[in-house]
This record gives C-alpha cells, sequence and structure tokens, in this order.
C-alpha cells in the first residue's frame, strides 16, 4: 500500500511540475501539443548526447583514416533523423477507429523500416571493423542495448 501512496504522489508532482512548465512557456505549441521551443530544445539536447557518444566511440575503436569513410556513413545512419510528423489531437480525435488504426499501422511501419535501415548500416560497418574493434564495438552495443531495455521497462512501469 505504501508503494501505492509513493506512487500516486510521485505522479501528482510530476503532473504538477509538467503542467507549470508548461503554463510557463509562451512559444506556441506544435502540431502534438507541445511548445515548439521545448521540442527543439529536446531535440538540440539529444543531438549533443549521440555526437558525443559517438565521439567516444569512435575513440574507442581507433578508427583509421581508411576506415574514415564507413565511420562517417555508419555515424550519419544512426543519428536521429526527422520526426515523424504527428497529427494534432484534434485532427486525431476526427478520425474514426479504424482511420486510427490506419494510422497506428502506418507510423509503426515508418519506424520498422528507419530500424532496419540502421540495422543495416551497423551490419555494413561492422564488417569493416578488425577483430578487436569488433570485440569494442559489441562490448560498446551490448552495454547501450541493456541500458536502453533497462530504461524501456523502467518507462513501461511508470
Amino acid at each position: 500500500m505504501q508503494s501505492l501512496h509513493r506512487y500516486v504522489l510521485v505522479a501528482g508532482l510530476a503532473g504538477t511540475l509538467g503542467m507549470g512548465a508548461i503554463a510557463q512557456s509562451s512559444s506556441a505549441p506544435d502540431a502534438a501539443g507541445q511548445p515548439v521551443q521545448q521540442v527543439e530544445q529536446h531535440r538540440d539536447r539529444m543531438q549533443q548526447k549521440v555526437d558525443r557518444r559517438l565521439g567516444k566511440l569512435k575513440q574507442k575503436l581507433q578508427i583509421t583514416a581508411a576506415q574514415e569513410g564507413a565511420w562517417n556513413a555508419w555515424a550519419g545512419s544512426v543519428k536521429p533523423g526527422a520526426k515523424v510528423q504527428r497529427p494534432s489531437r484534434q485532427e486525431f480525435a476526427a478520425l474514426s477507429t479504424p482511420e486510427r488504426i490506419d494510422r497506428l499501422r502506418a507510423a509503426r511501419s515508418q519506424r520498422d523500416a528507419e530500424m532496419d535501415r540502421r540495422f543495416d548500416a551497423t551490419k555494413s560497418f561492422y564488417a569493416t571493423l578488425t577483430p578487436e574493434q569488433k570485440q569494442v564495438f559489441d562490448a560498446a552495443s551490448l552495454r547501450s542495448m541493456r541500458h536502453r531495455h533497462h530504461k524501456e521497462g523502467m518507462s513501461r512501469r511508470g
């Protein structure tokens, strides 16, 4: 019961803080209802984070001049791409249930295609690595996958 109480308290606090941040923002909302400035700032922070991680990985891998082209192609492919345009809440609410399902399926197909493109680029880049570099890459990608899996599990639990 104490865990439930803590969960309700944290959820209420997070909601209150989130509403305060939205109320303080003076920028116009995007199609999803989020202030454009906040979305752009988040995107910039994420890009900086990706750039730092890629820089560290490149250093650990000790990419040679001969591998530079393959590295650049791979690094460009794993960076966040253009955000998929989502319908506004009003547009989504105006759709029928079958139309919403079709939109969600189309969005899922886009995400799957993007992941497949990244997977293929990673496999192509991996083929250019030396055995020692492959060990470093394997360890780094495993850590990344564990971290991502842990974060996703945490977000599902609330």
